[in-house]
């Protein structure tokens, strides 16, 4: 990592230029659009006509990249005055801005010719004296910019004075703010980073952390200088370092933020700081003067052979232009002179400083390019850009507005061969350049965006895969090469497309994007979609074959690799390497996936009987990977379980073992099928258990090893879909995808879910009982993360079917998980595991389980904390249920005044209860409003209603309401009391006759009432009973559809049969005073009655006439001293109220 030997080629010491080379025309074979041209006078504007820009390069090829510009983007080229500065900036993200003059126009670069251009906007910028660049411009998004909507897209614009312009949303161009921003000095560099703010920063060095708030306004405050000047620097470095303010003559040259590490780094005359931003707070990790270590190194690898150097080197000028990140550290980009050198000269140079400690000068690899052009000014050096397109290769790109110039860092075994490729056409300038798809894309003025490939480019792939890959799609020739014409896409047959898109694989492997998007789009075009299905089945078969692939280069597999086997053939012996080369070859495929517009045209495949998510699958295969990487760690450390299981597994699967290969070889191979591996690690545990003697160590050990395997194995693969979702996220406004049953989630036999519960029954049937504490509370741990793993993945599942037109299974689903949670959890709970099964039960929501559990250990203050945690949730609702089901109502009514609001508000769905609560609170008249509301509407019992009646009569005795209104509810109250009492005083005779009793009676109505009184069974019957049953007359409503006047006629014709019956008779041969014959009869008593309450006689009886037509008196028609005895006393006591 130290300067390259002086005097050779490498150092780039006074070499003249290339000479002879060829010439190319760049993009011919390349297929993302048409070539642009230009325009040969004046300022050039992008065309799309097919004549293309030529460009001389031995070693690359200058390709058209993305769709056509946009229209706003080549109408400002055209109308741009001469003298307008443009210049551009292309993000990895694929997002694209100009500043031409005043206006920027920000956009979304398509990567494909037949992707429809769907976002471009244009901004008007802050007027200012001095020049825009595109420097002054970062966008964000609380999204991923790779896949944000326009909507969520925010804009920051600075001019060189300071005045920021913030746009909230990119889609509303006329809506923003603006804000001075004091720099003290002119502004450079606007920078987005995390916590959806900027980091602005002067030439002179100062720099601001701007975050917009809610309303688009923007906050502003110095950078924190000086915080944790030592973190993540080592000891044996930090003396070297002193945290301390810019001066005043500094100059910032670059800022460069390092999304994935969440650093931020700047580089300036007095040298090199790095921060760790964090969402709201930054801390000062580094602040390093390394201008003097950078100068020395950069001056010894340029002039260190010559005799003089001693002297020379004080007059060495070194430029600090450029920075950006690599994998072996952070590469400068400088620029060296001597003003003495004739020719004076530029000699640019890249230093590499590595990012993993603090830097020492002896750490410093220099690496001086041969790209020494005449030195003109200062100025004119800091035009020179650096482009790095990835971390982990050593290839890089300098640009400014005549050329690109292709170099290396000198860190890496191999690089790029130095060439520089002019933009000479006339009227053609590059005006700004970055990375998107892993190339140095940059924007020219004549032919757009334009992406330099090297026409030998490394491949991506894991070392000597590349191989093996050329090798499986190799063609019928006699040399096995790959196949150069493919036959026509629509009679190619499915196996035929697999090898096909495996070659457009190997393209892109090779930075071959733009050959690779081509031959994607004629396997499987956009129109008409016609085999939806296919492009599932030939990804999906591709992926599989890459984690099941036979390490064909290991010769031991030589005799077993199949003849026609997938052909992705691994290089590593070692079954680990293997594996992880397994996991770069799937990541470089769902990239290959990405950048070709393939991910988001997947639907489905079918995977154990069911539909699951193409993109979903795709990730089971990388989580089985995962898992099977973890398997294999611990081969290493349990080797005589493991292998004792895989071959358990082999057999059930019928795989033989060759006697050249271990059983673990043949495994580890079909890692699609590693999930196997569990159920015949249960049944060698139970194996054990079965011969190990209880307590024993090796019965103890097997059960806590079988728990760890699986746990580390499942973790691994849910840790992996989770940290890595962003890579298998479902493309936007895509059609409703299947239920999602993740493989850790299936069931049936050898599933996942059955092996959990399997386990969960041998701990605690078989082990948990002879366990010591120790090793309970091992195995409680252990059993606590596997029944997590297990809920979790119901919950996984219960979320993809939260969609309309599945609430039928969701709610199947969900009982099943209920119940399931349940029995997993309870017998916990019964082992008095409180803190395992709070952890478990807070995490899945079981409230029933929580509940139980402060029951039983009275902690009505835990309880209290899950009414607040999970008050969203409607926790006391299901609290209040709970000891409703339990008759525990006494605790239901004395909840603390904090739950007072959520309490009455449960029990206006519980009446019965609610008026309690309201006496408990002293709010009498809400408790007589409820009583006296279910008084009037209880319809079934009367002793309930007679009480209900009374308590209500007494709340409303005890409230404050208005003396009136409190008057007229106690008569309407006294008024129901009165009815009732005609029910409370039934004859005790008759109600046993009737098999009655008074506590558990249905409530009557008044003519049920009045048929009781005045029935023969009620053989007691007299004067009361019957104005009894004269008085409940008045209680019939109309709506009860009963004739009064009849059925007052037959309580009179009951009473005078009861009368003739039992005295009237008899009195028919003793007396002719029919006064005196009937003074003692019920029929004369009720009419004193009557006559005593003032009724009137006259309009209240029946005419006599009527009366003797009730059907009730037909017998006694034909007896004429009945006749004549009631006639005689009507008319009496007629006439005596006259």
């Amino acid at each position: 990592m130290f300067s390259t030997p002086r005097g050779t080629p490498g150092s780039g010491r006074r070499q003249g230029p290339r000479t002879g080379g060829r010439k190319s025309l760049s993009g011919a074979s390349l297929l993302f659009s048409p070539r642009r041209g230009s325009h040969t006078a004046g300022r050039g504007t992008p065309t799309r006509v097919q004549n293309y820009a030529t460009v001389d390069s031995v070693h690359f090829d200058v390709q058209t990249f993305g769709s056509s510009l946009p229209v706003k983007v080549m109408e400002a080229l055209t109308v741009a005055e001469a003298d307008d500065q443009i210049s551009v900036k292309v993000e990895e993200s694929g997002w694209a801005w100009m500043v031409c003059g005043e206006r920027l126009i920000i956009w979304k670069i398509c990567q494909t010719p037949v992707a429809k251009l769907s976002v471009c906007k244009e901004l008007q910028l802050a007027p200012s004296e001095y020049a825009y660049s595109a420097d002054l411009i970062s966008i964000s998004s609380s999204a991923p910019l790779e896949s944000a909507s326009v909507q969520s897209v925010y804009v920051l614009a600075a001019s060189p004075e300071g005045l920021a312009r913030f746009w909230p949303s990119l889609a509303h161009e006329g809506t923003y703010t603006e804000t001075p921003i004091d720099l003290g000095g002119l502004c450079n560099y606007v920078t987005a980073v995390r916590g959806g703010s900027f980091v602005v920063s002067s030439y002179r060095g100062q720099l601001l952390r701007v975050c917009p708030d809610g309303s688009g306004k923007l906050l502003q405050r110095a950078l924190q200088q000086g915080q944790g000047m030592l973190s993540g620097i080592g000891r044996r470095v930090s003396s070297l370092f002193g945290i301390r303010g810019p001066p005043a003559d500094t100059t910032v040259h670059s800022v460069l933020w390092v999304k994935d590490s969440g650093c931020l780094y700047t580089l300036s005359t007095c040298g090199l700081s790095k921060w760790e931003v964090g969402d709201s707070v930054e801390v000062q990790v580094l602040s390093w003067n390394a201008c003097p270590s950078l100068a020395d190194s950069i001056a010894d690898a340029i002039w260190g052979s010559e005799s003089n150097y001693a002297e020379m080197k004080e007059g060495v000028n070194v430029s600090y232009l450029d920075m950006q990140l690599s994998h072996a550290g952070l590469v400068v980009l400088a620029a060296a002179w001597h003003p003495a050198d004739t020719p004076c000269l530029a000699y640019f140079c890249l230093v590499t400083l590595p990012d993993t400690a603090g830097p020492a000068s002896s750490e410093l690899s220099v690496e001086v390019t041969k790209y020494n052009p005449p030195f003109q000014s200062e100025e004119e050096l800091h035009k020179t850009r650096l482009v790095l397109p990835l971390a982990t290769s050593p290839a890089t790109y300098l640009y400014n507005e005549e050329l690109v110039f292709a170099c290396t860092t000198g860190t890496g075994r191999s690089g790029l061969p130095e060439e520089k490729l002019a933009f000479s056409s006339p009227g053609d300038r590059i005006r700004g350049g970055g990375v998107c798809a892993h190339l140095p894309v940059f924007f020219s003025q004549n032919n757009g965006l334009v992406a330099v490939v090297a026409r030998e480019s490394a491949s991506i792939l894991p070392e000597n895969m590349e191989e093996s890959l050329y090798t499986s799609v190799a063609g019928p020739g006699p040399e096995g090469t790959p196949l150069e014409t493919p036959p026509k896409m629509d009679t190619v047959a499915q196996e035929d497309k697999t090898k096909l898109l495996k070659q457009a694989f190997l393209q892109f492997c090779r930075h071959d994007l733009i050959g690779a998007q081509n031959m994607t789009d004629e396997l499987f075009p956009t129109e008409g979609e016609a085999g939806a299905g296919e492009l599932d089945a030939v990804v999906t078969q591709i992926d599989l074959d890459l984690v099941d692939d036979y390490p064909a280069s290991d010769p031991r597999w030589a005799e077993s690799v199949p003849d026609e086997s997938a052909g992705f053939t691994l290089t590593s012996l070692i079954l680990l390497h293997q594996l992880e080369d397994k996991m770069k070859a799937h990541h470089c495929f769902m990239d290959f996936l990405l950048q070709t517009g393939l991910l988001d045209r997947l639907s489905s495949a079918s995977v154990r009987s069911s539909p699951m998510a193409t993109r979903l699958l795709l990730c089971e295969h990388a989580e089985k990977l995962s898992a099977a990487v973890v398997l294999k760690n611990h081969h290493a450390k349990q080797p005589e379980m493991v292998n004792a299981a895989i071959l358990t597994a082999l057999k059930k699967s019928g795989n033989d073992v060759p006697v050249s290969l271990t059983p673990a070889d043949v495994f580890f191979r079909e890692v699609s099928q590693i999930s196997s591996i569990f159920e015949c690690l249960l049944d060698e545990e139970e194996k054990c258990l079965k011969e190990s003697p209880v307590g024993s160590v090796k019965w103890a050990e097997v059960v806590l090893n079988v728990n760890t395997v699986i746990k580390d194995m499942l973790q691994a693969a849910v840790q992996y879909r989770e940290t890595k979702a962003s890579l298998y996220r479902a493309a936007e406004n895509a059609a409703p995808e299947p239920e999602y049953i993740p493989w850790t989630a299936s069931g049936g036999v050898g599933g996942v879910r059955t092996v959990i519960a399997r386990q969960h029954e041998v701990i605690l049937r078989m082990v948990y009982s002879h366990a010591d504490s120790g090793l309970r509370n091992t195995l409680n741990e252990q059993l606590v993360a596997l029944l997590d793993l297990l809920l979790g993945s119901y919950v996984a599942q219960l979320t993809s079917l939260r969609r309309p037109g599945q609430q039928d299974r969701y709610d199947a689903l969900e009982m099943e998980y209920t119940q399931r949670r349940s029995e997993l959890l309870t017998p916990l709970l019964e082992l008095g595991q409180y803190q395992w099964v709070a952890a478990l039960a807070e995490k899945f929501c079981d409230f029933d389980i929580l509940v139980q559990m402060c029951e039983q250990t009275d902690n009505q203050s835990r309880l209290q904390h899950y009414m607040t945690k999970f008050a969203d949730q409607n926790f006391a609702d299901f609290l209040f249920r709970w000891y409703m089901e339990k008759g525990k109502r006494g605790k239901l009514l004395s909840q603390p005044i904090a739950q007072h609001q959520q309490l009455a508000s449960f029990l206006q769905a519980h009446q019965h209860l609610s008026w309690l609560h309201h006496i408990h609170i002293q709010d009498f008249q809400s408790a007589h409003r409820t009583l006296y509301s279910q008084a009037n509407t209880e319809a079934r019992y009367f002793s309930k209603k007679k009480t209900l009646l009374a308590l209500s009569k007494l709340t409303v005795l005890a409230s404050d309401m208005p003396e009136l209104l409190q008057h007229k509810q106690l008569d309407d109250i006294v008024e129901q009391e009165r009815f009732l009492l005609h029910q409370e005083t039934l004859p005790k005779q008759l109600l046993e006759e009737k098999q009655q009793n008074p506590d558990t009676m249905p409530l009557l109505s008044a003519h049920n009432l009045i048929n009781l009184y005045i029935c023969e069974d009620n053989r007691g019957a007299n004067e009361y009973d019957f104005k009894k049953a004269l008085d409940l007359l008045e209680y019939i409503d109309e709506e009860d559809a009963v004739d009064i006047e009849a059925l007052k006629r037959e309580i009179f014709s009951k009473a005078l049969k009861k009368d003739w019956k039992e005295n009237w008779s008899s009195a028919s041969d003793g007396t002719d005073d029919p006064l005196e014959a009937a003074k003692d009869s019920i029929f004369v008593k009720i009419l004193q009655k009557l006559i005593q309450e003032g009724v009137p006689l006259q309009s209240y009886l029946p005419d006599v006439k009527d009366l003797l037509q009730v059907e009730e008196l037909d017998c006694l028609k034909s007896k004429p001293f009945f006749e004549f005895l009631l006639r005689a006393n009507y008319e009496h006591y007629l006439q005596s109220q006259i």
